[in-house]
């Protein structure tokens, strides 16, 4: 009987011919890689099969995983409440609030961000999104910084989100405790304040109530030149302006030092007897 027969070289054609389109196809890919012909700019959307790729490969990676969560409840009224402080801090940016417009963020990030004041969101992909986030997207992976309890209050926040109002909202922002997920927080400019000794925790004039700027602050502030008035307007950089009235003059001029006080004159020593030259004077 022999070793080779018809049918074992032509599997063995087939193969070589595999493997030789395999090859084209790997020199191929590097070239187009190497030649930077494909624009990544976020400016330059993906072409419609590229795109519905990507989109594909997250949606089905997200689901498969979320897939094995046990969901907690989500409907206790305190859950809800400080999962709205964290989202006003670390959200807002990209994802909005309720009568908020656009940001610089939301719209020139790419793919855009869902605005959640518009979308529902299955609670378990929520969570499994917001702990790990999405690579080459813009979304970090709040897991981080964040424990789970935390992040399954702001997933409770978001079920109620697309129904509230922006009057609703800022309440429940204001009943939540403002940032706060257990340690790791970033404080923006009201923590460099802090550490340099600086008590910046009163409301900015102007600003509007519920409105704390510096925890929602996470990516770091301008400072805009001083007015002719000594007033400071701080940027965010959604573009959210606030200003920092000057400091009354009479506080600025209580820290000059202190006038040096009158020193007292000190009386002068009498002058001592003149020495005698050691004679008895007899009388």
């Amino acid at each position: 009987m022999p070793f080779i027969t018809k049918k074992s070289l032509l599997a063995l054609g087939v193969l070589a011919g595999i493997g030789v389109v395999a090859g084209i196809g790997v020199v191929a890919a590097t070239g187009f890689v190497w030649s930077g012909v494909y624009d990544v700019g976020a400016d330059d959307p993906h072409t419609r099969p590229v795109y519905a790729l990507l989109e594909s490969l997250r949606d089905r990676s997200v689901q498969v995983r979320a897939s094995k969560l046990q969901v907690p409840g989500l409907d206790d009224p305190a859950r809800i409440a400080q999962g709205a402080g964290n989202y006003e801090a670390m959200c807002t940016s990209c994802h909005l609030a309720p009568g908020v417009a656009e940001t610089e963020l939301s719209k020139g990030l790419y793919p855009a961000p869902p605005d959640l004041t518009r979308a529902s969101v299955d609670a378990a992909e929520a969570f499994w999104v917001i702990k790990h986030g999405v690579k080459a997207s813009g979304m970090p992976a709040w897991g981080k910084s964040m424990e789970d309890a935390y992040i399954w209050n702001m997933v409770a926040f978001l079920q109620q989100l697309p129904s509230l109002d922006a009057r609703q909202y800022q309440e429940l922002v204001a009943r939540s405790g403002g940032h706060s997920h257990g340690g790791g927080e970033t404080g923006g400019h009201a923590q460099a304040n802090a550490e340099a000794g600086h008590d910046d925790a009163h409301p900015h004039p102007g600003a509007p109530a519920g409105d704390d700027h510096h925890a929602a602050d996470t990516s770091g502030g301008a400072k805009a030149p001083a007015t002719d008035s000594g007033a400071t307007t701080h940027v965010h950089a959604d573009g959210k302006q606030h200003v920092h009235a000057p400091k009354p003059a009479t506080a600025i001029q209580s820290t000059a030092a202190p006038a040096a006080p009158a020193t007292t004159p000190v009386p002068a020593q009498p002058a001592a007897p003149e020495a005698h030259d050691q004679h008895d004077h007899q009388h």
